[in-house]
């Protein structure tokens, strides 16, 4: 357990030595390039490469970058890209995820899950821990935008969006799925993944306006080098894979409880 606990802090020290060098790199891109489209439609029919989202946080300025079907929501209709991403993208996360973990990096999982299990007195137990690192985020957040981002107006409701989904898994089962996630899986699954999402997105898809984000719902920290990328969209991927992965790893567990599952769930017996 001990070397589970071991590698669940190697993947967060792999990140920032990543994420450290890269802030400092791009903080030295005072005059970033602006890309000039030669055309009113520079990407017909985007939607292949497209990450699209709903109206809370996006707008899509380019229409001809979709297949142009759209579905009525709040705040007016979206591309049915949306929902397609949500679907795809999170088949991709626990497809990677299972692939690493059952194949390319076996030798790091449990093998044994009925076993490993037994001593689970229950599998919801609250991770106090969780809770308070999403809170001093959600703060350090609000008050980045309230007095650092010089637009004190707006308020982070994007990135309280992303700690929410990742949190709330979190801060329920975190504690039983600790020791049962592949650690190694999880980082090829979330850096794979993260690259591909910049790469698009930083080159594609704001380039030509598949879509942009609401500036009054962001903490009004960017990527400048990355045609001015907002701080959540580097976020989004963790919380995706990390809330991903602990649900799949919570449900075979669950499974793996059999005749006793429901009493080990909440703690209720039979």
């Amino acid at each position: 357990m001990r070397e589970r606990a071991k590698s669940f802090y190697i993947v967060f020290a792999i990140a920032a030595a990543l994420v450290l060098p890269a802030a400092i790199a791009l903080r030295t891109v005072i005059h970033p390039g602006i890309l000039q489209a030669t055309s009113n439609d520079p990407t017909p029919l985007g939607f292949l490469l497209d990450l699209l989202f709903g109206n809370a946080f996006f707008i899509f300025p380019n229409k001809t970058a979709t297949l142009g079907c759209e579905v009525p929501a709040i705040g007016g209709a979206i591309p049915i890209e949306e929902f397609v991403f949500y679907l795809t993208g999170f088949m991709l996360v626990l497809l990677s995820y299972i692939w690493c973990d059952e194949y390319w990096m076996a030798a790091y999982n449990v093998p044994d899950y009925k076993a490993a299990a037994e001593d689970i007195p229950r599998i919801a137990r609250f991770h106090f821990a969780s809770v308070v690192l999403g809170v001093v985020l959600i703060a350090a957040a609000i008050v980045y935008r309230k007095f650092l981002s010089g637009a004190p107006d707006g308020f982070p409701w994007y990135f309280v969006y992303l700690v929410c989904a990742a949190l709330i898994p979190s801060a329920g089962f975190f504690h039983t799925a600790q020791r049962f996630i592949n650690w190694r899986a999880f980082s090829f699954t979330f850096f794979l993944l993260l690259l591909i999402s910049l790469l698009w997105e930083v080159t594609l898809a704001l380039p030509y306006g598949w879509w942009k984000y609401r500036p009054r719902v962001l903490i009004g920290l960017h990527i400048g080098a990355w045609f001015d990328l907002p701080i959540e969209a580097a976020c989004l991927w963790m919380a995706v894979s990390f809330s991903t992965v602990i649900t799949y790893e919570v449900i075979k567990i669950w499974k793996a409880l059999g005749t006793r599952a429901l009493e080990a769930l909440f703690g209720i017996p039979k």
